[in-house]
C-alpha cells in the first residue's frame, strides 16, 4: 500500500525466509567476520578473471539463501537483482545458472534495497509467492572496470572507499515467523553538483538523508521509532556530512543509533581502507549477516536500512559528468519476542 508520496506499507509483513552473505578473505579479517556464511580464502574463487570470480561469489550466495530458506530454486517465482559491471553481467549470467525468471536491477550500491524492497512488494501483492534479491561486488573487477586494475598500484586519496568482495541474497517469502520487511521508501535521484570518483561518500550522503527525512514524512514517525538507521556505504566521509544534514534539517537522529556499513565492515587499525567500504556487496553483506542476526537473536526488534548509490560510469565520469546518487530503505522487524 502506498503511504505518503514514495513509500510502501507492507500490511502482510513479507518474510525474509533465508539469506546469505559470502565474502572474500580481506571481509573475512575484519570484525564482521562471524556473521558470514562462508569466507573464501581465494579472492579469485578459482576463476580465470575477477570477472568470473564475481559471478561465482553471487551464485554461491543465492544458491545458499534459497537452501537457507529451505527451498529449491523450482519454488522461486522471481529473481531481482544487479551489480556495478556494465550491463550487470555477474547478476544476469548468475540468473542463467539458476534459470529462474528474472528482472536485472540497478542502483549502483542502493542495488541490494532496491531489490528487497520491490521483491517485499512482489510478495505482498500477492504477485509472488518467493522471490530472490541479491547485490555483488568484487574489488578488482570494480577496481579494474571504474579506476585502474589493482596490479597498476595506484595511489588513493583518503577519501576514497575500498570495494566489498561480497555478495548478499534474500529469499522473501509471504509465510514465515520473520524477520518481517514491514516498509520501503524510494529514493529520488539527488546530484549536489560533485565529480570526483575518488569521494562517494560526500556525493551520496545528501541522497541517504533525503531519503531518510521521506520516509520520516511519509510513515509520521521519528527515528525513535527504530533501533537502528544504518547507511549503505557512505564511510566516514559522507557519515559525517550525513550527521551535519541531519541537524541542518533538523533530523533527531540522537534518538536512535546511526551506522553506515562502510564503517562497520573493516577494522580501521589494521585494513588500508581509505574512508571506509563501498559496493553493491557492501550493505548486501552487512544486512543479511550482521544485521540480520541481530534481529533474529532480537538483539535488534526494528531496523532501518538505508543502501546508497552513486549512478556514475567511466563515460559519464570521462565527459565531464556530476554525480547523481540516490538512496532506497527498508524497513525490518524481528516480529516480537
Amino acid at each position: 500500500m502506498l503511504k505518503g508520496h514514495q513509500s510502501w506499507i507492507f500490511e502482510k509483513r513479507p518474510t525474509l525466509l533465508g539469506a546469505a552473505a559470502v565474502v572474500g578473505p580481506f571481509e573475512g579479517q575484519g570484525p564482521l567476520a562471524n556473521d558470514f556464511n562462508i569466507i573464501h580464502g581465494d579472492i579469485q574463487l578459482g576463476q580465470d578473471s575477477w570477472e568470473k570470480s564475481e559471478r561465482a561469489l553471487l551464485e554461491e550466495a543465492t544458491k545458499l539463501a534459497i537452501e537457507n530458506a529451505g527451498l529449491t530454486k523450482e519454488k522461486i517465482n522471481f529473481y531481482l537483482g544487479g551489480d556495478l559491471m556494465n550491463q550487470i553481467i555477474s547478476t544476469s549470467f548468475a540468473a542463467r545458472t539458476l534459470s529462474i525468471p528474472y528482472i536485472g536491477m540497478f542502483g549502483a550500491c542502493s542495488t541490494s534495497m532496491e531489490s528487497l524492497a520491490l521483491a517485499a512488494n512482489l510478495v505482498n501483492s500477492g504477485s509472488a509467492k518467493y522471490v530472490l534479491s541479491s547485490a555483488s561486488s568484487h574489488n578488482s573487477s570494480v577496481e579494474k572496470q571504474f579506476r585502474y586494475p589493482t596490479e597498476y598500484g595506484s595511489q588513493k586519496p583518503p577519501t576514497a572507499q575500498y570495494t566489498v568482495t561480497g555478495a548478499g541474497a534474500s529469499v522473501v517469502s509471504q509465510k514465515g515467523n520473520g524477520p518481517y520487511v514491514t516498509s520501503a521508501t524510494i529514493g529520488r535521484v539527488v546530484d549536489m553538483g560533485l565529480t570526483d570518483p575518488f569521494n562517494m561518500g560526500a556525493a551520496m550522503a545528501p541522497a541517504a538523508v533525503d531519503t531518510i527525512q521521506a520516509h520520516l514524512r511519509d510513515l509520521q514517525i521519528e527515528p525513535g521509532h527504530y533501533d537502528l538507521i544504518v547507511t549503505g556505504d557512505l564511510s566516514k566521509v559522507g557519515y559525517e556530512i550525513a550527521r551535519d544534514l541531519f541537524k541542518k534539517h533538523k533530523i533527531p537522529m540522537q534518538q536512535t543509533e546511526y551506522k553506515d556499513c562502510g564503517m562497520m565492515i573493516y577494522d580501521y587499525d589494521k585494513q588500508m581502507v581509505q574512508s571506509g567500504a563501498s559496493g553493491c556487496g557492501c550493505s548486501a553483506v552487512v544486512t543479511y549477516g550482521h544485521l540480520l542476526k541481530k534481529v533474529r537473536n532480537h538483539e535488534l526488534n526494528r531496523i532501518l536500512v538505508v543502501a546508497t548509490g552513486a549512478l556514475l560510469s567511466p563515460l559519464s565520469f570521462q565527459q565531464g559528468e556530476t554525480i547523481p546518487c540516490i538512496a532506497h530503505a527498508v524497513s525490518i522487524e524481528s516480529g516480537g519476542k
